[in-house]
């Protein structure tokens, strides 16, 4: 099975778990569990950090994650790849968010920060005070805040923000990706869901034609792009399927277990 065995990668929203109240489907649980006992490992590949991944996905029984797309990258419990954005550069988006009046909440592994001092938050941190640790890195003593960093960030810009000289600094430094809430999701231009199955197939010796990636939205396609097999969901961004190898039924259509058996990854 060694020679035969595929990488398999999954984004969480839309591709494992459905809209809300979120749920996997059971026949997702079960063919995941088939490829698995088949010698296939099995990656989650998201934007979210590791603290944002829920218990309804670690439960499931993944061999590893690749977070933050792309910034940081576990195996069998043991951290093997990690990017910060430096201190500076963290200082830096701040200031200018602050600048350009536009919200934001800033993702660290362990935890999320917000910025006590900007003009209006995200509501969004209102409601995920209560699923992962917060801070409001306005609070900092100076010591803290000349050594703290994050991984990514998402940005809120409204009718009363300077989007245009926000833009400007964006493109300059980072990758975004602006979803249809109108959220702007930043993250650093030298990691990507890309990158995070290069790095993997290169660690366990898999030739990227043996990689396999599923996912449903535009921020999928860095890794829909890269690996040998490109799976789209039934219910997905019309965007990517020029993007993809094959279009699966919808995720509450046993969609990932019709895709696992039409490439014979599972019985």
């Amino acid at each position: 099975m060694e020679n035969n065995r595929k990488l398999l990668f999954f984004d969480i929203d839309g591709t494992l778990l459905t809209p809300y109240p979120w749920a996997v489907p059971d026949s997702t649980r079960q063919a995941l569990k088939e490829a698995r006992s088949n010698g296939h490992l099995i990656f989650i590949n998201s934007g979210r950090t590791y603290a944002m991944t829920p218990s309804i996905i670690k439960d499931l029984g993944f061999d590893g994650y690749v977070c933050g797309c792309g910034s940081q990258i576990y195996m069998n419990g043991e951290l093997l790849f990690s990017s910060m954005i430096p201190n500076e550069l963290c200082r830096e988006i701040i200031e200018k968010l602050r600048q350009c009046r536009i919200p934001a909440f800033f993702e660290h592994p362990d935890k999320l920060l917000y910025d006590g001092k900007a003009p209006t938050l995200p509501e969004a941190i209102r409601n995920l005070k209560a699923e992962v640790e917060v801070e409001d890195l306005s609070l900092y003593t100076p010591e803290m805040y000349d050594t703290f960093t994050f991984d990514k960030f998402l940005a809120f810009p409204n009718v009363d923000s300077d989007t245009e000289t926000f833009r400007r600094f964006v493109d300059e430094h980072f990758s975004c990706f602006i979803h249809d809430d109108a959220a702007w999701e930043i993250t650093q231009k030298h990691c990507s869901k890309a990158t995070g199955i290069q790095f993997l197939a290169d660690r366990l010796d898999i030739p990227i034609e043996n990689t396999f990636a599923f996912g449903d939205s535009t921020n999928d396609l860095p890794m829909l792009q890269f690996a040998g097999i490109s799976v789209a969901m039934g219910q997905c961004d019309p965007l990517i399927l020029p993007h993809c190898t094959y279009q699966t039924t919808d995720i509450r259509d046993n969609g990932i277990a019709n895709a696992l058996k039409y490439y014979y990854l599972i019985p």
